[in-house]
Order: C-alpha cells, then sequence, then structure tokens
C-alpha cells in the first residue's frame, strides 16, 4: 500500500496486526521498478526479519485521517474488459462477447480507494463499477498459456470503473469517452500478492450507494478468467510491470437497472472485494 498526500505517498505493508509498515528503506514507492526487480521478495524477507518500523501515527495532524493512495505508482497503462460477467452482460440486453471486449483508461484517472470522485461537467449518467484488478509483475509478450500468464501477476486489488454512460454510448460509439474523466480509476488500498489471494476464480465484490446495496456478484461468474485475460491481452500489447488489468464489473450497476438512479453529487460509494479491503468515495461537482 501506499499511504500519504497527493503526489507524495510513501511505500508500506501492513504488519501482521494490521499495522502498515514503512518500506522506505526497500524502496522508493511501489512501481514497476519494484515488482519487476525483486521488491516483493525484499519486502517480505524485512517484514519476516522484524526489519520494517510503522509507517506514520495513527493520524496526521489536527485529527486527520491518514490517506492511502492507489496502491501501484502511475500505471503505465489500465486495460479494461467489458461485458466480462454473464450476469451484466444479460443485465444490460447484450449479448456475451466471444472474445474479450479491450478499452485503455488514461493513467490520470487513478486516484486513492478513498479520495472523492469528481461527477464530469454535462454528465447526466455517471454509474459505478466494482472490480477485480490485476497487476502486473514482469514485462509479458504472446504468452504461450495460462500458467505463464499467472507468472506474470504481481497482485490484486480493487478498481471502481467509474463511467459515463451517455459519454459511452451516446457520443460517437468510443467507449473511451466515458471512461477516461479525472478521478473515474479509484484504486486499492492494498496489492495483495496471488499466495495471499487464494483462489481467484471465487471472490465476492459488493458495492453499495448511500448504504443501499447496488452490486453483488463473484468471479466465478467471469466470462473470461484472470489468467486468460493476462495471455489474451500479451497478444495484442506488450504487458509491462505496473500495467493494471481491470477485469468487469458484476450487474447491478445503473445502466439497465430501471429502479435505480444515476450518480450525484453527495452520493458514497462503498466497495469491496474477498480479501482484498475496502474502498469508500464520495461523489462531487467538477
Amino acid at each position: 500500500m501506499r499511504i500519504g498526500p497527493p503526489g507524495a505517498e510513501r511505500p508500506a505493508v501492513l504488519g501482521a496486526d494490521g499495522t502498515p509498515l514503512d518500506l522506505s528503506a526497500i524502496t522508493p514507492d511501489i512501481d514497476g521498478a519494484f515488482l519487476s526487480g525483486g521488491g516483493v521478495e525484499r519486502a517480505r524477507a524485512a517484514l519476516t526479519a522484524g526489519h520494517l518500523r510503522p509507517a506514520a501515527p495513527p493520524q496526521a495532524a489536527g485529527g486527520a485521517g491518514r490517506r492511502v493512495g492507489a496502491p501501484v505508482a502511475t500505471p503505465g497503462k489500465i486495460i479494461g474488459i467489458g461485458l466480462n460477467y454473464t450476469d451484466h452482460a444479460a443485465r444490460t440486453g447484450a449479448a456475451p462477447p466471444t472474445e474479450p471486449i479491450v478499452f485503455i483508461k488514461p493513467s490520470d484517472t487513478v486516484v486513492g480507494p478513498d479520495d472523492d470522485v469528481l461527477i464530469p461537467r454535462g454528465s447526466s449518467k455517471t454509474d459505478h463499477e466494482v472490480e477485480l484488478a490485476v497487476v502486473i509483475g514482469r514485462t509479458a509478450r504472446y504468452l504461450a498459456d495460462c500458467d505463464e500468464a499467472a507468472g506474470a501477476i504481481a497482485g490484486y486489488t480493487i478498481a471502481n470503473d467509474v463511467t459515463e454512460r451517455e459519454f459511452q454510448f451516446e457520443r460517437g460509439g468510443q467507449w473511451d469517452k466515458g471512461k477516461s474523466c479525472e478521478t473515474f480509476t479509484p484504486l486499492g488500498p492494498w496489492l495483495v500478492t496471488p499466495d495471499e489471494v487464494g483462489d481467484v476464480t471465487s471472490l465476492g465484490l459488493r458495492l453499495t450507494v448511500n448504504g443501499t446495496a447496488a452490486q453483488e456478484g463473484t468471479t466465478r461468474d467471469m466470462i473470461f478468467g484472470v489468467h486468460h485475460l493476462v495471455r489474451y491481452l500479451s497478444r495484442f500489447m506488450a504487458l509491462r510491470p505496473g500495467d493494471v488489468v481491470i477485469t468487469g464489473t458484476p450487474a447491478g450497476v445503473a445502466m439497465g437497472s430501471p429502479d435505480r438512479s444515476f450518480l450525484r453529487p453527495g452520493d458514497v460509494m462503498e466497495l469491496e472485494v474477498d480479501g482484498l479491503g475496502r474502498q469508500r468515495q464520495r461523489l462531487v461537482a467538477a
């Protein structure tokens, strides 16, 4: 994890009792160089040896809570997968894809897991999408099979693929228009290594808006599994350490739900994925 104000986050790891421990002696940041250069192993060894100190006081001066940033510093690219849950495709009236639907989100859409999300000017259909996010740990091209794909994964975290549906579908047919707005990819709080996640094919995902359940699903309902996606993407682009793949969302988004409203200023989203922690964002007008 990374703790501190935007642009000045410090790397940290959770101790056995949940206390964040400072990784600054191991690495200046959690980034592609750290992930591909044995940083995870060095951090694990230092944690096991008891060499790490608490990252910061429990609260900042003045009683303000300690901010958690995105768990990876400045991903090179964020690769999104559309319509990747059977229930989401059915709810929105879309045919299940025969190959993964791929889009790219700008890296500067990434914010911390509890940072505010801006509703863009002119928006009438801002929507939420709780997703399992995959962080790449080594350069990967033309991966031969799912075992090779698994070996390219550094870990997992939570993403909220916030989307403006009018921009996405009604402004010229380019999904990127609805995916690229500022603050539209809250990420974190933790980067959890594959051995700690366990069975990635059976993780529960949940999202509430103002305390009311909106999305609840499981990665068992993915059309294309995590390892398949990483292998597939490596055929079309080089995956680099620190890149993030957001793997799709289960049913329950406002689009396709007649009983649901799109997001408005003042709304609060809360997200969780089994074993990966929680997010909480407040919606504010841009």
